[in-house]
C-alpha cells in the first residue's frame, strides 16, 4: 500500500517502471530464445549496452535529485560515480588471484608490473564482496559529506559551488592517473574475471547483471520519490525556490542540503558499481569533467525535476552517442553541444516538460 499511494499521483513514474519492468522480462527472453542470426534476436553486446544504459540512468536520477529538486548544479557527479567504479574493480582485481598474466595470488598485474612487493592496506578487504559493497556506498557517500559540510556551512552556492565539484572531480583525475597511488595509474583496472563465482565473459552473467541493474534503477526511482515527496523533499524544494527564505523561516538549510547531495552521491557510487563489471574496466577518464557535464546534459534533455525524466534523458541521449560515435564519429561532441544549447534555449524544462505543457493545453482545449 505504501508503494501504491507513493506512486498514486506519479503517472509517468509508472509509466517509466512499467517499462522498465518489461525490459528486464523480454531483454533476457529475446537474447535467450530467438536463435542468433532471427530479427528477434538481441545478441549478448546489446543486453550489455543496455545494461550501462540502466547505469547511466541511476546516475542520472542521482544527479536531478541534488539539481532538480534541492538546486544544487553538481559537475563533480562523475567523481562519486568513479569512486563507486574502482571500489567494484578492486573487489574484482582481487578475484583474480593467479589467473593474472603474472600469475601472483595477491597483487594485481599491474602492481607485479610496478614492481610492488606489498599489498597497499587500503587493498585489503577488497576480497570480499560485503567489503567492496560497504565501499561502494561509503567512498563516494563520506567525500561528498566532507565537500558538503565545508561548503554548505560556509554557505557557498550558485556558480561557485558548481565551479568547486568540477575541480573536485579533476583533483581526483590527476590523482588517480599517478602510479603510486595504487590504483592502476593510467590503465585503470580492468582483465577481471568473475564476479560472486560467475564468468563475466558467460552470456548467463551478462543478463544477471542487466537484470540486477533495472532493479537497482528501479529501487533507486522509488526511494528518490519518497525522498521528493516526504517532508524532507518539500523542504529541499524550497530551499531550490527561496534559500534566504527557508533560513529566515527557521530551517537547517545546510543539514537538509548534507542530506540530499550525499544522498545523491551514494547513488552515483552504486551506479558505478553496477557499470563497472559490464564494461569490464575502470580508469581515470571517468573523473574527466566532460563527463560530469554530460551527465547534467542527460537531466536538462529529459527534464530536470522530474526523476523518470532524467532517466531518459540518459537513455535517449546515450543511444545517440553509441549511433553516432559509430556512424559519424567526428560529428559527436559537436551535436552534444548543440543539444544542450538547443535545450537550454527551446526547452528550458526538457522534453517531458513539453510533454507535460502540451498534455494540459488538451486538457484545457477539450
Amino acid at each position: 500500500m505504501g508503494l501504491l499511494n507513493l506512486l498514486k499521483q506519479d503517472r509517468g513514474g509508472q509509466l517509466f517502471l512499467g517499462l522498465l519492468a518489461l525490459a528486464a522480462v523480454l531483454v533476457p527472453l529475446l537474447n535467450l530464445l530467438p536463435p542468433e542470426g532471427h530479427a528477434l534476436h538481441l545478441s549478448t553486446y546489446t543486453v550489455t549496452l543496455l545494461g550501462k544504459y540502466l547505469a547511466f540512468a541511476l546516475l542520472a536520477i542521482a544527479v536531478d535529485l541534488a539539481w532538480g529538486y534541492l538546486g544544487i548544479l553538481s559537475l563533480g557527479h562523475g567523481a562519486f560515480f568513479a569512486l563507486g567504479g574502482y571500489a567494484m574493480g578492486m573487489y574484482l582485481m582481487r578475484q583474480i588471484g593467479d589467473r593474472g598474466v603474472y600469475g601472483d595470488p595477491l597483487l594485481p598485474d599491474f602492481m607485479v608490473f610496478l614492481n610492488w612487493d606489498a599489498l597497499p592496506w587500503f587493498w585489503y578487504g577488497f576480497d570480499m564482496f560485503w567489503f567492496a559493497a560497504l565501499m561502494v556506498m561509503l567512498a563516494p557517500g563520506l567525500l561528498a559529506f566532507l565537500f558538503g559540510w565545508l561548503a554548505f556551512r560556509s554557505r557557498v552556492t550558485g556558480v561557485y559551488l558548481s565551479i568547486m565539484t568540477q575541480a573536485l572531480t579533476y583533483a581526483l583525475m590527476l590523482a588517480f592517473f599517478r602510479n603510486e597511488m595504487g590504483f592502476g595509474g593510467n590503465n585503470g583496472l580492468t582483465d577481471f574475471k568473475e564476479l560472486l563465482g560467475f564468468d563475466l565473459q558467460a552470456d548467463s552473467t551478462r543478463i544477471g547483471l542487466f537484470v540486477v541493474t533495472a532493479l537497482m534503477l528501479a529501487l533507486g526511482y522509488i526511494v528518490c520519490r519518497a525522498i521528493v515527496q516526504s517532508r524532507l523533499g518539500r523542504v529541499a524544494v524550497a530551499i531550490r525556490d527561496a534559500e534566504d527564505r527557508a533560513r529566515f523561516v527557521g530551517y537547517r538549510v545546510e543539514h537538509v542540503k548534507l542530506a540530499i547531495f550525499t544522498f545523491s552521491a551514494v547513488l552515483a557510487g552504486i551506479a558505478g558499481a553496477l557499470y563497472v563489471p559490464q564494461v569490464g574496466i575502470i580508469n581515470p577518464g571517468e573523473f574527466s569533467p566532460l563527463n560530469s557535464i554530460e551527465i547534467v546534459i542527460w537531466v536538462a534533455v529529459g527534464g530536470r525535476g522530474t526523476l523518470y525524466g532524467a532517466a531518459a534523458g540518459a537513455l535517449m541521449v546515450n543511444y545517440g552517442k553509441t549511433y553516432l560515435t559509430g556512424a559519424l564519429p567526428e560529428v559527436w561532441l559537436f551535436a552534444l553541444g548543440a543539444l544542450f544549447v538547443l535545450v537550454t534555449i527551446l526547452l528550458p524544462r526538457g522534453l517531458i516538460g513539453l510533454m507535460k505543457t502540451r498534455s494540459k493545453k488538451g486538457g484545457a482545449a477539450a
